[in-house]
Formats: structure tokens, C-alpha cells, sequence
């Protein structure tokens, strides 16, 4: 047990509970960095600008030597690619997202990993369809939902080159998602 603030204590680092397969975005940072620390949870938790390739995924007790290699060898089949952010979309009046073009790489990225694992994104919550995308705000009142989508829209395009994913695993608590492994696309 730490003795935190006020003696308050805690059994220290909490045991990750999740665990998820990303692309960061860190050219995306400059943009959406702080709009994302006042607005969007998961920035919170540790986790960066993204585009989500599946989560959840695996529990993180089942990431094994085997899973990495598998999901090594997914993203080896996948070559890197150009993306570019421009375009702010919505996910009805709830979430302020960047789409990325061509959305079509995540896409096949996502499903490979999906054939593969067993798994659905989201757990299957938004059907089978998958719209790749780089959350900017969520959980905010509508009219900071909309400050927020005028800002990063009023600003020119942000370009990368993808290399690689993430995984990355963490829980519920603040700063608490780290990354465990990447791996490069095309075996680059």
C-alpha cells in the first residue's frame, strides 16, 4: 500500500483491464492535443491522438508471446500509407471526430485484425461496419462539441505517414493506458 494525498492509500499501479490496437496520429497532436485533454476521456487515460484498429481487444492476461506474433503478422501484410485530416465529422450530436482519407487502409487493417482474432470493434456495438476515425471531443455539452469541430475545420490539413500500430493496454484510470508493443506495417 502508498499513502497518497491526505494518508489516503492505494495499492499502487492499477493491473491493466483493457487493452486495444491503435494507429497514433502524433502529427495530430499540435491540433487537437488540447481540445482533446479538456474533451475527449480518453486523453485522460493516457491515450494519444488516434485512429482505434480494435478494441476492445484481447484481455490483456491473453497477450501472449502467440498474439503478438499474430497480430505482428497481420500488420506485416499491411503496407504503410499516406493519410491525410481534414475533413470534421460527427457521430450524431455526441462525438466530434477527424476523418482520415483514404479511410480505406484502417479498414483493412481492422477487418485482418478482426478475421484473425475473433473479434468485432466496439464489441460488435456499432454493427459490422467500421468508420475509422480520430476522436476530437466527446461527453461535452453540444455547443463545446461545436466550438470544438469549428477550430480543428477552420485550420489546414494535418498529413502522416503510417508505419505502424500499437498495442496498448490500460484501465479506467487516469493516465493509466501505456504501450506495450509495436509493430511495423509491411514489415518495415
Amino acid at each position: 500500500m502508498i499513502a497518497g494525498p491526505a494518508g489516503l492509500r492505494h495499492a499502487g499501479p492499477v493491473e491493466p483491464t483493457l487493452s486495444a490496437v491503435v494507429v497514433p496520429v502524433p502529427e495530430a497532436e499540435p491540433r487537437v492535443g488540447a481540445l482533446r485533454a479538456a474533451l475527449d476521456p480518453s486523453a485522460a487515460l493516457g491515450v494519444p491522438a488516434h485512429v482505434t484498429i480494435m478494441f476492445p481487444f484481447l484481455a490483456p492476461p491473453r497477450i501472449d508471446d502467440g498474439a503478438r506474433a499474430a497480430l505482428g503478422e497481420v500488420c506485416a501484410a499491411a503496407p504503410p500509407f499516406e493519410v491525410t485530416f481534414e475533413r470534421v465529422a460527427w457521430f450524431d450530436e455526441d462525438v466530434v471526430w477527424w476523418a482520415p482519407e483514404p479511410a480505406g487502409p484502417f479498414v483493412r487493417l481492422t477487418s485482418s485484425v478482426s478475421r484473425r482474432f475473433g473479434l468485432q470493434p466496439y464489441g460488435g456495438a456499432h454493427g459490422d461496419g467500421v468508420t475509422p476515425h480520430l476522436t476530437i471531443a466527446h461527453g461535452a455539452p453540444v455547443p463545446r462539441l461545436r466550438a470544438a469541430a469549428a477550430e480543428v475545420a477552420d485550420g489546414p490539413p494535418v498529413r502522416a505517414t503510417v508505419r505502424s500500430a500499437v498495442l496498448m493496454t490500460g484501465s479506467r484510470e487516469p493516465g493509466s493506458w501505456t504501450t506495450v508493443a509495436e509493430f511495423p506495417l509491411g514489415g518495415s
